[in-house]
């Protein structure tokens, strides 16, 4: 399995955080990210970054890097945070039909975008990403054995 892509928009606040999440829950796993107009070079949103630390994950030598073919292609799944950014893969990367999903997929929930918002929103999109990767661990698990 050459591993999974995290994609979001900047690349700084919730694919860095899917990431590390599916990280922790499969250390075997190989989880890079990407934003589909990633701002490029820039670590990862502090507040991210601190509560990421606050649930014993550490993003803060993360970089942003735009999303690639080459990316797209050396992954064996791709999450993306929103059925829209799906759809922008697929249409951008038409070769990537059948392994391009919403990470949310298992319940139609796109993960809320809290980049220079609040705490709560935060909180409510690390909250979001933590319970869709608990949706895919075992399907992704299956996949690297």
């Amino acid at each position: 399995m050459t591993g999974i892509l995290m994609v979001c928009e900047g690349n700084i606040c919730r694919s860095p955080v899917a990431r590390a999440f599916l990280e922790h829950a499969l250390p075997s796993v190989l989880v890079s990210s990407a934003g589909t107009r990633a701002l490029v070079g820039r670590h990862a949103d502090p507040l991210a970054i601190q509560l990421a630390q606050e649930r014993g994950m550490n993003i803060s030598q993360h970089i942003a890097r735009a999303l690639s073919e080459e990316h797209v292609r050396a992954a064996d799944v791709v999450l993306t945070m929103t059925a829209s950014q799906r759809d922008q893969i697929l249409s951008r990367f038409p070769s990537a039909r059948g392994k391009v999903f919403r990470l949310g997929e298992h319940e139609q929930l796109d993960i809320v975008d809290p980049y220079r918002r609040h705490r709560v929103v935060f909180e409510l999109a690390f909250a979001q990403i933590e319970h869709c990767i608990a949706q895919w661990r075992d399907d992704i698990a299956r996949l690297a054995h």
